[in-house]
């Protein structure tokens, strides 16, 4: 019985003393948030989006303070807040991601955007959004323009990511507002672009249903390529499962296979992550 007693304790101190240690080395990570805009949220294709969780167009469109207490109650560190550009303007500009960077420096950071309508003066935007390195990133979303990710009004954008050595994030499956899913296929589109741009990182967000061998032929293939989890339901993990977010390993880029998204350590967050979900913590449906 002694003998019993001491193994028990002395699991317990190493079960407290793991906790500890792990939870003060890790930070979570929202990788796909936004803070709606009205103008976003007004948008004729979020309809899908509302009628699924039940909620209308006022309803989305929350405060920075709303966001961080859902961020808070879920335990998320860090939100990556994107700005959207579509054919009709900025529905969230990467002034307004700016402006909630410089209020809560702590727990957002931003991923850029442009107008690719002037793939120019896009290139220049992003550019000099990048000079701030709170900006880990840049945001396109080929759905909104209806175009997939091979279109070159997009290419100066990948040409300014690789300058700047941070990643391009992407979606990828299926689109779930009201517009074709076509745009979302990985091969050829997405596969075409990582063959013209070697160096280029790719976040391959929303899991890509239901091209899920593409998925998996894609990781094989190119280390550079990552998927994050955002939108779907993460299972058997430390935490509740996930509807939206995802972390990365603590080590840098994924080493389960490039799964989920790279370490945004290195993309100038405050520090490394944990190959861990978390619930969602957008106060917005994600797309």
């Amino acid at each position: 019985m002694p003998l019993v007693c001491i193994t028990l304790f002395l699991r317990i101190c190493i079960y407290f003393t793991y906790e500890a240690v792990w939870s003060d080395i890790m930070t979570v990570v929202d990788v796909w948030a936004q803070i709606t805009t009205p103008r976003m949220a007004e948008q004729p294709w979020m309809a899908t989006l509302l009628r699924w969780i039940g909620r209308s167009a006022e309803a989305v469109v929350p405060t920075p303070r709303d966001t961080i207490t859902a961020m808070d109650d879920a335990g998320v560190d860090v939100a990556l807040l994107s700005a959207w550009y579509g054919p009709t303007g900025a529905l969230v500009s990467n002034d307004e991601v700016q402006h909630h960077l410089d209020a809560h420096p702590d727990r957002f950071r931003g991923l850029a955007s442009a107008d690719v309508r002037s793939p120019a003066d896009a290139a220049r935007e992003v550019r000099d959004r990048l000079t701030d390195d709170r900006f880990v990133g840049v945001r396109i979303v080929p759905w909104l323009w209806e175009v997939p990710p091979t279109d070159r009004r997009f290419y100066p954008l990948y040409v300014a990511c690789v300058d700047a050595g941070v990643p391009l994030c992407t979606q990828i499956g299926h689109t779930g507002p009201l517009r074709p899913s076509e745009t979302g296929r990985l091969i050829p589109h997405l596969e075409q672009v990582m063959l013209d741009f070697p160096d280029l990182v790719v976040v391959g967000g929303h899991v890509g249903f239901p091209w899920i061998d593409e998925v998996r032929s894609m990781t094989a293939k190119f280390e550079n390529f990552f998927v994050d989890t955002s939108a779907y339901a993460c299972t058997g993990s430390r935490r509740r499962s996930s509807s939206t977010s995802t972390t990365s390993a603590p080590t840098g880029p994924m080493t389960a296979r490039r799964r989920f998204a790279p370490s945004y350590s290195g993309c100038r967050t405050r520090r490394t992550t944990s190959m861990r979900c978390c619930p969602s913590t957008t106060a917005t449906p994600s797309s």
